[in-house]
């Protein structure tokens, strides 16, 4: 038998508890108002962003478009555009709903990371209210990624399909 087999072999998870008790964890929230408004924050703010992305709407340029633009004109890896996309948008629906709240706010925290330091870490601190500047700044991403970090720490709070399985 081989070393990784071994230690495959070790880790016991035909436990019915230890799935389960791991899952609880991660789901775990409390009744309170605080991870509600976060995640209701974050997901109403990130959904119309995957929506573009993913199906067009609201002036966006749907899948193929933004796939393209991604991959071909800013040379992401197809397979990080994806997820971007993915995130943006089932990740907004999650926190809406409450499912997996915080691995869909740290998704969306992720995605935050990149887009600032990517893109908009070279234009600055500020948000391009007055057309100024050639992009908008940080300061929006800033905030959005404050906020998924509250969720993962909190949990999706009240209201939440996480607290209802998490019982």
């Amino acid at each position: 038998m081989s070393t990784t087999t071994a230690t495959l072999d070790a880790l016991d998870f035909s436990s019915s508890q230890t799935i389960p008790r791991t899952l609880r964890r991660l789901l775990a929230t409390d009744a309170e108002a605080t991870g509600l408004i976060l995640r209701l924050a974050l997901g109403v703010m990130i959904l119309p962003h995957g929506a573009q992305k993913l199906l067009g709407w609201f002036g966006g340029y749907g899948f193929t478009g933004t796939m393209t633009f991604f991959t071909e004109t800013m040379g992401i890896p197809a397979v990080f555009a994806l997820l971007a996309i993915l995130v943006e948008f089932f990740g907004g629906l999650a926190l809406i709903l409450g499912v997996m709240g915080r691995f869909a706010a740290l998704g969306v925290g992720a995605v935050m990371v990149v887009a600032a330091a990517t893109s908009h870490l070279q234009n600055g601190f500020f948000m391009n209210w007055a057309g100024t500047q050639p992009g908008e700044g940080v300061e929006f991403f800033l905030l959005a990624i404050g906020i998924a970090v509250a969720v993962v720490i909190r949990g999706s709070g009240g209201l939440s399909v996480d607290r209802l399985l998490s019982r």
